[in-house]
């Protein structure tokens, strides 16, 4: 694997870790809210969209890794 790589790798990662807290932050937020079941419906709707973004990161990485 190349130096190249090796950042691409990182700046990955970091972007996986942003979309983990971005997901973590939006379930709270989710949960505290008992006042609109609309806002919390999409709340959750934002972490799951986090949560697949995150796993195609992690995708490219496995590849990114693989040659």
């Amino acid at each position: 694997m190349s130096h190249k790589d090796d950042n691409l790798i990182e700046i990955l990662q970091a972007s996986v870790d942003q979309e983990e807290e971005m997901m973590r932050t939006y379930l709270i937020a989710a949960e505290r809210i008992h006042e609109s079941e609309e806002l919390k419906l999409r709340l959750r709707e934002f972490a799951e969209g986090n949560a697949k973004r995150s796993r195609q990161l992690m995708d490219e990485i496995k590849r990114i890794d693989l040659t």
